[in-house]
């Protein structure tokens, strides 16, 4: 009986280790890293370029393992499907598009004589991007906040048909009038600025 009991506890220990085992390894550098295309080729990029790339990475990576030390949400595969989950996958869907958008820049960087005129109009917009973009998760625009980024957005979204205050303040008025263009375009409706957003915004 006693032989039982303890072969018993062995199997149960057993399971317990293995558990932990493979909520360890699901989240080893080496599981849960994003990782960069093998295709990419970074040998002559751009250095801004490139280091905006690497900390949009860092930012996925650490957002990734945060959301399951802190929360015990996995934003790659999650489990559950409550308001909590959604709002942190949704985040990470959007730190991924800014990978994804610079990534592409990395794969197709303008050809030199393409960067020898650049008309005002088109130079605002990457001087918005590059705002946008040197921190996407800052940038991404809240009631209360701010700023030239704020001012900019607020006439994008008078030249796509609205007529709001443009005074880099980012109220009410602003967060409806975005929420309104991205119920519009068929994007998700939240009133915050992210890298799809933006993107059809600067169409």
């Amino acid at each position: 009986m006693k032989q039982i009991i303890i072969f018993l506890l062995i199997v149960i220990l057993g399971l317990i280790v293995y558990g932990q085992y493979k909520k360890y390894k699901r989240f080893s550098l080496t599981e849960y890293e994003y990782k960069i295309p093998e295709d990419l080729d970074i040998s002559n990029a751009d250095k801004g370029l490139l280091l905006d790339y690497y900390r949009a990475v860092e930012t996925v990576n650490g957002f990734v393992i945060t959301q399951w030390s802190a929360h015990k949400i996995d934003v790659r595969n999650p489990k559950k499907d409550n308001e909590k989950t959604q709002a942190a996958v949704n985040e990470y869907r959007q730190l991924l598009a800014d990978v994804a958008y610079f990534e592409s820049q990395l794969k197709n960087p303008p050809k030199e004589e393409e960067t020898k005129e650049i008309s005002p109009a088109a130079k605002r917009k990457k001087l918005i991007e590059k705002m946008f973009y040197a921190n996407p998760s800052e940038n991404s625009l809240r009631l209360g906040q701010r700023g030239a980024l704020v001012f900019e957005i607020q006439r994008l979204l008078n030249e796509k048909g609205d007529s709001i205050k443009q005074d880099g303040l980012f109220k009410q008025e602003t967060f409806n009038a975005l929420q309104g263009f991205e119920d519009r375009m068929g994007l998700l409706p939240d009133g915050k600025l992210d890298a799809l957003t933006l993107s059809y915004l600067l169409q």
